[in-house]
């Protein structure tokens, strides 16, 4: 599967951003997908995951209540709503898949997309 992310930007600290997740290839529909972000200097960081069906996500406390994965299986696509942002939010932000949900939210998914900046200006 190949992954495609978009929809960074620079946004005031308090506004939203949406990004954005393409996939292609068959049975993507049947892979977890999580967004994970990386600051300069820093690890990199899991931000959220959602299961093949969509019916569980996870988050970390960093972003929970401000972020909200969802997944729209016709257009092959996952997004991170993200409100109420921050500068500790600047990084470059990540998707990934697995046909395993715990290897999502360990990081240690098999697929990765190439990264999408997101600056939050203070």
């Amino acid at each position: 599967v190949q992954l495609q992310a978009s929809g960074g930007g620079l946004v005031q600290a308090g506004g939203s951003l949406r990004l954005s997740c393409a996939a292609s290839g068959r049975s993507f529909s049947r892979y977890a997908v999580g967004w994970f972000r990386q600051a300069p200097g820093k690890e990199r960081e899991f931000v959220a995951a959602i299961s093949w069906s969509g019916a569980s996500t996870y988050y970390p406390d960093s972003v929970k209540g401000r972020f909200t994965i969802s997944r729209d299986t016709a257009k092959n696509t996952v997004y991170l709503q993200m409100n109420a942002m921050k500068p500790e939010d600047t990084a470059v932000y990540y998707c990934a898949a697995d046909g395993r949900i715990d290897a999502v939210v360990t990081s240690t998914p098999g697929y990765w997309g190439q990264g999408t900046q997101v600056t939050v200006s203070s």
